[in-house]
């Protein structure tokens, strides 16, 4: 990845979000842009996801020179905002100093990239760059239940805002928060949650609901919520619009019911374990987990996978994207970190794996399958095929009926 140009002279005239962190960061975008599209449209969306005008995807090179035809697209089109998500890899570059953000965002940090940034200080240094370009009257919006994001606060510009959030299970606040959510209800239709009364925001509406599923969507929610008042949404309108809003594809998406399937994209040791918290949380029978891990990525990352995998009562242990490595290799060291466990079994094939969960389930169970989410490709030894869990999962309900 080549180091981006400097912003054209049109930049400044696009009230840009930036949104970086390590996990939920396409789920915090995807609400911002939302929300932003109350006061303007279109709205520049940016994602892992690509690149979009509200909801209309744009074919577009998936690089610098798309990000830049989508701004301009938008810009063209009469549109004034642009959330966007920020990779680490990308600031590192130095995005953050190529194209001006008003507003900064920041999730959460926990083990990712190990093998692109060397170490964790690096990383989130790497993440800082956003917050160090703010530039006067712009806005941090920091999660106040994150430790990460208190190192944060310390790079900011002497007249960049500051706005707090935070949900009580990402544990301890480091600061009062203006925005805070409890008494969190999931089903599969969605997520409800009380919001604490805000100083800073006394319009602010006691419940929150969303139709994304997970306590994980609240804390985005939350985030977003932020940014968009950050930029002077209304927030009475805003908490109605994120009931609106649905969470990107193979984002803890429910595919199947009895025995009820879910897709998630959760690929770090801390997505995963907050993804089968909420998969026991809804469960009613027991949890199988389908997972794997990535090739030629973040090798340390693989026993902590498998440390978080140990909440599921079954597990097939998978291959994820392999790419040049031997994924009976990959499968290995992920094992290792599960450790003893009641039910594991080993199938390097996906669709297999998935084919062995979904035939051993019961009504009552939940068949988690995570790691790749939304995608659409598998790379195997270098060569990248058609691949979907959604589609797998939908030949097999087929074959069933």
């Amino acid at each position: 990845m080549r180091a981006p140009p400097p912003p054209p002279a049109w930049a400044k005239s696009l009230f840009s979000v930036g949104v970086t962190g390590t996990n939920g960061k396409t789920s915090t975008t995807g609400f911002i842009a939302g929300l932003l599209g109350l006061v303007a449209r279109p709205v520049a969306k940016v994602t892992t996801l690509g690149c979009f005008l509200d909801d209309e995807r744009l074919d577009v090179p998936a690089h610098y020179d798309g990000f830049i035809q989508t701004l301009e697209a938008c810009r063209r089109a009469g549109g004034r905002y642009a959330a966007l998500e920020l990779t680490s890899e990308a600031l590192a570059l130095g995005f953050a100093q190529a194209w001006p953000c008003r507003v900064g965002v920041f999730t959460n940090l926990s083990h990712d990239h190990a093998d692109a940034h060397g170490s964790v200080e690096h990383y989130l240094a790497s993440k800082a760059q956003l917050f160090m370009a703010l530039s006067a009257g712009g806005t941090a919006v920091l999660n106040a239940r994150d430790e990460a994001a208190h190192l944060l606060q310390d790079v900011l510009g002497p007249d960049v805002d500051v706005l707090r959030y935070g949900v009580a299970s990402r544990g301890a606040a480091w600061a009062t928060a203006d925005l805070v959510a409890d008494e969190i209800e999931l089903s599969f239709r969605g997520t409800r949650a009380t919001l604490a009364p805000s100083r800073r925001f006394p319009g602010l509406p006691r419940q929150l609901e969303l139709r994304a599923i997970g306590e994980i969507f609240v804390e985005n929610a939350l985030a977003a919520l932020g940014a968009a008042l950050a930029a002077s949404v209304p927030v009475e309108r805003a908490v109605a619009r994120l009931a609106e809003l649905a969470p990107p594809a193979g984002r803890f998406q429910l595919v199947q019911e009895r025995p009820y399937v879910v897709i998630d994209y959760a690929h770090t040791p801390d997505a995963l374990a907050r993804t089968l918290v909420t998969a026991r949380a809804l469960c009613r029978g027991e949890v199988t987990l389908v997972f794997g891990a990535g090739g030629d990525r973040d090798r340390a990352k693989r026993p902590l996978l498998g440390a978080a995998a140990r909440a599921a009562d079954h597990i097939v242990l998978t291959s994820d994207n392999p790419r040049s490595e031997n994924p009976l290799a990959i499968m290995a060291a992920v094992e290792a970190g599960v450790g003893p466990h009641r039910d594991l079994v080993r199938e390097v094939d996906r669709a297999s794996a998935i084919g062995l969960a979904l035939g051993r389930a019961r009504p009552q169970d939940l068949v988690l399958i995570a790691g790749k989410g939304h995608e659409l490709t598998q790379e195997v030894l270098g060569v990248r095929s058609p691949f979907s869990d959604v589609a797998i999962v939908a030949q097999a309900r087929t074959a069933t009926l």
